[in-house]
């Protein structure tokens, strides 16, 4: 697929989305949304690509929605809206879930990087990315009060399991614009750095990823941690970790990882997720 409104850039086992309207400090469309799903798809389905990063190009990291339309800007019902495109199609496409169920579900591990601001869904869209790093002169917000409308993207969901219901509220319920060092300490990023460091700290933290983990274990790892974070109790992954552990630790990556540990080299992990998955995965569909 060939993309309008993102590029779609790989370094050995690192891909790089980036956002690519930056004369409109790149808000979202449709079109971009769709593009989305479509790379984090073709990413998960891709055993060279290790990590994902998506950044922004230009000065910002995504405006929110394209409203060019003006007042109309979020009427699908006008024809106008170029945020919502074609609800029969994304249907048809993910049964509605759209990019957010494609980054959630993706079995490669995603990095926000803010090279700017980020509002709206242009915060949302990253919500279920796993590692936030941000510019120190990056600002977020969730604005959606503000212009009558309410938090899309499952971000009302995702920002408590992130921030906490207290942090989300506050910030939903304001619809302020708040800095990168709020940010950090509401837990909504996991570091800041200079402007001109963003993209280097994420290549360097893809290529740690790349590096020095399995992807069977990172894949699985990453759905225990999402999947189980909002669970009542402990119960019912006990259930399942055992079993993945088990499972996995007959196999070739569990021998390699303990043998490079052992000889002090770096691991070649052997495992692909596009065939190598345990049996037990994926376990929410038994």
């Amino acid at each position: 697929m060939s993309y309008r409104d993102i590029l779609y850039e790989t370094d050995g086992p690192v891909l790089t989305i980036t956002l690519n309207r930056p004369d409109k400090l790149n808000a979202y469309t449709a079109v971009m949304g769709a593009e989305l799903e479509d790379a984090f798809t073709r990413a998960d389905a891709d055993d060279a690509i290790r990590a994902i990063i998506v950044t922004g190009a230009g000065r910002g990291f995504c405006a929110g929605a394209d409203i060019s339309a003006g007042a109309n800007a979020f009427d699908a019902q006008s024809g106008n809206s170029a945020s919502f495109g074609d609800q029969a199609a994304r249907e048809r496409r993910s049964g509605g879930a759209g990019f957010i169920g494609a980054i959630y579900n993706c079995r490669k591990p995603s990095i926000a990087a803010f090279n700017g601001p980020a509002v709206g869904v242009g915060l949302t869209l990253t919500l279920p990315m796993d590692i936030k790093i941000a510019a120190s002169t990056a600002r977020f917000g969730f604005v959606f009060a503000r212009r009558g409308l309410v938090p899309e993207a499952a971000s009302a969901w995702f920002l408590p399991q992130l921030v906490g219901l207290s942090r989300a509220l506050k910030w939903c319920l304001t619809g302020r614009v708040f800095n990168a060092d709020e940010a950090l300490a509401g837990g909504l990023l996991s570091e800041v750095v200079p402007p001109e460091n963003v993209l280097e700290r994420a290549r360097a933290l893809a290529r740690e990823i790349a590096e020095e983990t399995s992807p069977i274990a990172i894949a699985l790892t990453r759905q225990m941690l999402w999947r189980f974070a909002g669970a009542p109790d402990y119960s019912e992954l006990l259930k399942i970790d055992g079993v993945l552990a088990m499972q996995l630790g007959a196999g070739a990556d569990v021998k390699e990882g303990v043998m490079a540990f052992l000889e002090k080299r770096k691991p070649q992990f052997p495992g692909k997720v596009s065939k190598d998955m345990p049996a037990r995965y994926p376990w929410w569909e038994a």
